[in-house]
């Protein structure tokens, strides 16, 4: 098989959440162990830092990734899904797998794959962990794909767990009260492994403190002993000043991810770099690398969509933020943003509820609904009915680009078109 063909075999023969949903998630770690067996289990073979929670794990994990290439460790990062191509799951010191590496790690498998049918993101997972392996990395930045007890990444023993924040997502697999999803959030920590919680809240609070005694992990909420003081942007940075015990100890940290919302994950990534230096790993974290990571995470790691800038006159920009804890943070940044009049490119998924997002959506605004090309993407004119109900009014579009350039060509040049509601809207948008 050429490379093309390895991945419509991996994107045909395997179940694909982003794909189907729900019947792709596999909720045992049985063929994740198997696979990783046949290989040599390379997860064993590398550290780690192990990246779970709602929203921000993917902001969080390439914020990671940036801070501890800057401090010069060679650095894996494994993240999902995917906007653009495959293999952006996938990276060392910011570089992709190779097309080569996957055919072969594929090939190699084969047999394997076909025997025990696994799912597209455990034989992901299985090859993540051998290209670490094999690459010698000094540290590897993995991402929970969904939830964490049984998400197949679960199978590492990391230098530290971090859990940004618990909300409503994914509610059919995890659990409908943000106590349930806490608890599959909190199988991530383990015996004798430090956790980092980067937001406190009550709902969640005593599951991971509760499951932290459980397994003699000491437990810290970044939040509860940093605070983010002197938000602004500016020239395409976020600054901020770190205060801990009201004492300002990170003046003017700047980071290249703008949103608002990222202070919350900033918070979260220096209180594990601190945990790290404290803490008995060799892997150690210092000020200049920290401020010099922050700084520059999108030249680093690739990350897109992130409050990501399209276009100028008039200004695109997308984010995939796609539950109501994620757009409540996209609507602080777009009444943080001037502009003229507004545009939204939206559409999203079959199996989300999406009445509470479009309740959050605002209404002085011109929509252009449209559907993702995926089994799941619900159908423009569907969401454009339900959104009525919310007073948010526009026409329906066969597609992301469709819709996107019917934005452009009715806007003018200092009106603001934002692009988002999914993922995969924003993949396509990019």
């Amino acid at each position: 098989m050429n490379y093309q063909q390895t991945l419509d075999f991996l994107y045909s023969k395997l179940p694909m959440f982003t794909r189907v949903g729900a019947s792709a998630f596999k909720k045992d770690l049985t063929n994740t162990l198997i696979l990783c067996e046949a290989i040599g289990n390379p997860q064993h073979k590398f550290k780690s830092l192990h990246i779970a929670g709602t929203n921000g794990k993917g902001s969080t994990s390439h914020m990671l990734a940036s801070v501890l290439q800057a401090q010069g460790y060679k650095t894996g990062l494994y993240t999902s899904p995917h906007l653009k191509d495959f293999r952006e799951r996938i990276r060392i010191n910011g570089k992709m797998m190779s097309k080569a590496d996957v055919k072969s790690f594929v090939q190699l498998n084969k047999k394997l794959i076909e025997e025990i049918e696994p799912s597209f993101f455990e034989v992901t997972v299985a090859m993540a962990f051998e290209h670490f392996a094999k690459n010698e990395v000094d540290i590897a930045v993995i991402e929970v794909g969904l939830g964490g007890r049984l998400d197949s990444t679960n199978i590492i023993t990391p230098e530290i767990s971090v859990i940004t924040n618990i909300s409503l997502d994914h509610t059919n697999m995890l659990g409908n009260t943000l106590g349930e999803i806490a608890g599959e959030k909190a199988g991530i920590i383990k015996k004798n492994v430090p956790v980092v919680i980067g937001e406190t809240q009550a709902e969640s609070e005593l599951v991971f403190i509760r499951k932290a005694k459980e397994e003699n992990a000491e437990i810290y909420f970044a939040d509860k002993t940093l605070t983010a003081n002197n938000i602004k942007v500016k020239n395409n940075l976020l600054s901020l000043d770190i205060e801990f015990e009201n004492t300002v100890k990170y003046q003017n940290l700047q980071c290249d991810l703008t949103g608002l919302y990222q202070p919350k994950n900033i918070l979260a990534v220096v209180k594990t770099a601190e945990v790290l230096n404290n803490s008995q790993s060799k892997i150690k974290i210092s000020e200049t690398a920290l401020y010099q990571g922050l700084s520059k995470v999108k030249k680093s790691t690739q990350l897109q969509g992130r409050w990501q800038t399209l276009g100028k006159n008039p200004l695109v920009i997308c984010d995939t933020g796609h539950n109501e804890a994620g757009v409540t943070e996209v609507i602080k940044n777009i009444q943080n943003t001037k502009y003229g009049k507004l545009h939204v490119v939206f559409g999203m998924v079959k199996d989300k509820d999406i009445t509470k997002v479009l309740s959050l959506m605002p209404t002085n605004a011109t929509y252009y609904f449209c559907k993702p090309d995926i089994e799941r993407g619900l159908d423009s004119e569907e969401i454009k009915q339900q959104a009525k109900a919310f007073n948010l009014i526009g026409n329906s579009f066969s597609s992301v680009i469709e819709a996107k350039e019917a934005a452009i060509s009715s806007a003018e040049k200092n009106d603001l078109i934002f692009i988002g509601g999914s993922t995969f809207v924003v993949a396509e948008a990019i």
